[in-house]
């Protein structure tokens, strides 16, 4: 496209300011877990001076945007959004041989043995690395515990709201060999100051370990950022806005959560039973008593090392879907938090404008899944970039086109896809062109129609828990005659046919390709892909590491179905373990980069 929509009143919004920090510019970014990074100098996984190398390669292609997952200590359960603090950051990622005030010849034998245990490059992470780690870091603590360090007192004093509360919990789990803090011992359980004295002096090499932790990784992060700065690259966070049960900030602020209630999501056409994530929804009139302290304080720390940050759920600003605590793990029975949609919008707006007089940083905002109307008004009213996927841009109402570029929202992210969906390579090889097998069978029951006699007649079953219409089926009469129902009673049946039946088809000419569209994935797909993600009018478009090298022949051995970094609503160990093919010296080499560059320039993104 030539001619690029004037983003200029953007700066005349209530993020105006914000926005005068890092310009209306026209930006391309990429989103990538540290974890699935690897270099020659990592131990067993990503680690944060790795980032720089990322930051090189997006000089070098043009981009100007880096997305980070999230990176707070999540213990041992490695889920980067049910973290055990949203302020404290997970001392896996740290680099050994960057540690400040530390004798790196007597750490040579145990990291040499990390590595030789830990080695990268592998399709998982193993992330028995993170224990393997502590271990070195406490000898490397009990060498030089930076008592006297100027530096590592500043940064205990000027995080005592967090860091203390944080250092007593990690304290606690210790002592009660992990368990959830609502299994420790009566006087733990609700901390007094008294309760959080006895855990530091009764352990207070372990708690000033932890402090220590967590100073040296704000260090190397810090350090990143500096040089992300003079890189011209921006670093976005990504910030939870619903925080663990398990987890400090919970269990030092109680009366900021109802914890008799869980967070979750509605159900949708991706999720027919909903979602219960168990996250304690805010109290929120407690949180305002003390000037929202608790958002403030968070904000203000990740300002260290972002210059934007993404809300995960931003819809849950204005309202959240809850359940009892104690209710089965389906959600369809659950209520909105506050009930009345009246309320809804001041309410967010309120939350929105403690934000944005907390940090310089831009917030954007993952508005997905059943979206309120007044979250569209608040973002445009408030300056705010949402998010727009591109496979779910279209016309739901009639044609069931997808969206032309001209059409996205200026003010939003462009995506391709993200953490918790299947890449391009994924949707393309098993997704686009089907239904949900479950979001089927639960509306089948709902209609007390035979379930297993429709989808042997009208599918095929392919992997991921998809059905996919059999080829022959291409007249909406013949899909009527089968369910043998009038249509206003499958109404919303017609509409799944609608949606998928042409899917692929109705995308390949959305690119603008010709002729009949390849049944596997190709580098064309790739790169027509990106082009047209390019094109649209949103100030931002930022990709998976893998959408931006989904047509290079790094990724051609791998299994589509396999590189996906979450699937959510699952527990498993393919969750949030995927690693890159090739290491981050090997990124610059790649094919692909002169696709970028050639995108990125004819969208005017660089």
């Amino acid at each position: 496209m030539s001619n690029h929509p004037d983003y200029q009143w953007l700066l005349n919004t209530a993020s105006g300011e914000h926005w005068r920090r890092i310009g209306t510019g026209r930006r391309a970014g990429v989103a990538v877990p540290l974890f699935s990074l690897f270099s020659k100098n990592s131990i067993g996984l990503g680690e944060i001076p790795d980032i720089t190398l990322l930051i090189d390669w997006c000089r070098l292609t043009g981009l100007s945007l880096l997305q980070l997952l999230p990176l707070n200590d999540t213990g041992f359960s490695f889920t980067p959004y049910d973290a055990q603090s949203s302020f404290a950051l997970d001392p896996m990622y740290l680099s050994l041989e960057r540690l400040l005030g530390v004798n790196q010849a007597a750490l040579q034998p145990g990291l040499a043995r990390l590595r030789a245990a830990f080695p990268t490059g592998n399709q998982r992470v193993n992330y028995g690395v993170k224990q393997a780690k502590l271990t070195v870091l406490r000898q490397a603590f009990d060498q030089d515990p930076a008592e006297n360090n100027r530096q590592f007192i500043a940064f205990k004093k000027k995080n005592r709201f967090w860091l203390e509360a944080y250092a007593a919990f990690k304290v606690g789990k210790a002592r009660h060999a992990k368990k959830a803090w609502w299994e420790w011992s009566d006087d733990l359980k609700h901390p007094t100051p008294e309760a959080r004295q006895s855990l530091r002096h009764g352990k207070p090499r372990e708690y000033a370990f932890e402090e220590w932790l967590q100073w040296q990784l704000c260090e190397q992060f810090r350090e990143v950022k500096k040089y992300a700065e003079d890189q011209g690259v921006l670093l976005m966070g990504d910030l939870p806005f619903l925080v663990s049960r398990d987890s400090a900030d919970v269990w030092g602020n109680q009366d900021y959560f109802k914890l008799d209630l869980a967070a979750g999501a509605p159900p949708d056409m991706y999720f027919a039973d909903g979602q219960k994530w168990g996250m304690p929804p805010y109290r929120w009139e407690a949180l305002a008593a003390n000037d929202y302290n608790y958002l403030r304080e968070k904000l203000a720390y990740a300002e260290n090392f972002y210059d934007l940050y993404r809300i995960d759920h931003f819809v849950g600003i204005f309202r959240i879907w809850t359940l009892p605590l104690a209710s089965a793990e389906n959600a369809r029975q659950g209520a909105f938090d506050p009930p009345d949609e009246a309320e809804w919008e001041a309410h967010g707006a309120r939350l929105l404008d403690v934000m944005l007089a907390s940090t310089h940083m831009l917030p954007c905002a993952e508005d997905l899944g059943t979206v309120p109307p007044c979250s569209y008004r608040v973002i445009d009213k408030y300056g705010i970039v949402g998010t727009d996927i591109q496979r779910w841009q279209r016309d739901w109402n009639q044609s069931y086109d997808f969206t032309p570029p001209e059409n996205y929202r200026p003010n939003a992210i462009a995506m391709i896809s993200t953490h918790d969906m299947l890449d391009l390579r994924g949707w393309w090889a098993h997704e686009i062109g089907s239904i949900d097998e479950q979001v089927f069978r639960h509306k089948c029951q709902d209609r007390g129609l035979d379930a297993d006699h429709l989808v042997a007649a009208l599918f095929e079953k392919i992997p991921v828990g998809r059905l996919r219409w059999r080829p022959d089926l291409r007249n909406l009469d013949e899909f009527r005659r089968q369910l043998n129902r009038p249509d206003e009673q499958i109404g919303d049946f017609l509409n799944l046919f609608r949606e998928t039946i042409d899917e692929k088809r109705k995308f390949w000419n959305y690119l603008g390709a010709k002729g009949t569209p390849p049944l596997e994935f190709t580098p064309r797909v790739g790169e027509k892909t990106l082009e047209k993600i390019g094109q649209t009018v949103s100030i931002f478009t930022i990709q998976l590491l893998q959408d931006w090298l989904a047509g290079d022949s790094v990724y051609a051995k791998r299994d589509a179905t396999d590189c996906r970094i979450n699937t959510p609503g699952t527990v498993s160990d393919r969750n949030w373990s995927i690693v890159i093919p090739v290491s981050l010296e090997v990124l610059p080499d790649l094919a692909a980069n002169a696709v970028i560059r050639r995108v990125l320039k004819n969208s005017g993104r660089t």
